[in-house]
């Protein structure tokens, strides 16, 4: 192998999450989210879903994950301004 090989195609990831398992989890923090009057989490918490959310989402076709993205966006406002 030359050195001009090392920087050919980058292959596929070798690992991709299960959509069914990624839609589980971001509904069960909406629903969590949506259960709430006042906002759920702790500052640490939020911090992590404000992260893994759009992260997570992304492995879902785009136009559920821009309307998860976008119900998330929602709870959040809603339990923020309480």
């Amino acid at each position: 192998m030359n050195q001009h090989d090392l920087f050919a195609e980058t292959p596929e990831p070798a690992w991709r999450p299960n959509p069914e398992k990624v839609r589980s989890r971001l509904r069960r923090i909406l629903s969590e989210a949506r259960a709430s009057a006042t906002l759920p989490w702790d500052a640490a918490r939020l911090s992590l879903y404000r992260t893994i959310f759009p992260d997570m989402a992304r492995w879902l076709p785009i136009d559920e994950a821009e309307a998860l993205q976008n119900e998330f966006n929602a709870e959040l406002a809603r339990l923020c301004t309480k």
